[in-house]
């Protein structure tokens, strides 16, 4: 259970991230963290494992809709 221990530590630190390096990181982590809950989830189908991977892909569109930016209006 050590992996939904790190997901819940994830989803509890605070999410201001300054450089877009750290939003590509903390990108990356989030996803992985996702994939590895949802190997658990896969096993045990525990509702508990469906809500916290639905918050962590929360977290994961707002850190990507960051990084995208705004559009160039023309």
């Amino acid at each position: 259970m050590d992996i939904i221990e790190k997901a819940l530590e994830f989803e509890k630190r605070k999410q201001t991230f300054i450089t877009t390096s750290d939003r590509i990181i903390a990108s990356r982590e989030v996803k992985s963290l996702i994939l590895n809950v949802n190997e658990v989830y896969k096993e045990n189908k525990d509702p508990e494992l469906m809500d916290l991977m639905k918050r962590l892909t929360v977290i994961k569109q707002k850190i990507e809709k960051r990084l995208k930016g705004r559009p160039k209006s023309s």
